[in-house]
């Protein structure tokens, strides 16, 4: 298994789910660097939560907002470029909420994790969490503004409701349950997340 895709909309704490099976040993690791992480306080304590490479228009590695305008081969160039290892490599974007149908058809056998958070409680976090004075991910270019970024969390959420329903899958109550389904060895106990607690809803197809 060469990628795990992780899509979510901006707030959804998609990067928690992230953060917590990155550390599993089977998983490459070298996207990481210092320059690569954003430590915020909103859940009241300064926590690492964005860490490892972010994929998405006007991000570090950009994609385009056409997602389906490029083909395998390309798509694989521009998600290899943070990775020197070896191992899974998680991929993570905003945009995959949108493309899941395009993904499954030019990815057919690689796992897809979806995270779903109501669109209020998205932009509420996000903005909690720093808004647009956010270090990394980078996100004013493409999302603008409060306006724009409302609307593209609606679009998201939105398109990710649509494949839960279309793409049946396994929804996992943990992370050490994502690990397992996804068959990779599961992190240590200290990055232990209960998804319901976390108030989100994870669905692997």
């Amino acid at each position: 298994m060469k990628y795990i895709f992780v899509a979510g909309a901006p707030g959804s704490k998609w990067s928690s789910v992230v953060k917590n099976i990155y550390w599993s040993k089977d998983l490459d690791h070298t996207d990481y660097s210092e320059k690569r992480t954003y430590y915020h306080d909103a859940s009241g304590t300064l926590d690492l939560m964005h860490l490892g490479a972010y994929f998405d228009p006007g991000m570090e590695f950009a994609l385009p907002e056409k997602l389906d305008a490029l083909n395998r081969s390309q798509l694989e160039n521009i998600f290899d470029q943070p990775f020197v290892g070896t191992g899974t490599r998680i991929i993570k974007s905003h945009l995959f909420s949108e493309y899941i149908d395009f993904l499954r058809v030019t990815f057919p056998e690689i796992p897809i994790i979806m995270v779903d958070r109501g669109d209020d409680a998205c932009l509420g976090w996000w903005v909690k969490c720093g808004h647009f004075d956010i270090t990394y991910p980078l996100y004013h270019s493409y999302f603008k503004d409060l306006r724009t970024m409302s609307e593209i969390i609606k679009r998201q959420n939105a398109a990710i409701r649509k494949a839960a329903k279309e793409y049946p899958g396994q929804i996992p109550e943990t992370n050490l349950q994502l690990a397992r389904m996804l068959g990779i060895k599961t992190p240590t106990r200290e990055y232990y997340q209960n998804y319901a607690e976390s108030d989100i809803k994870v669905t692997l197809i």
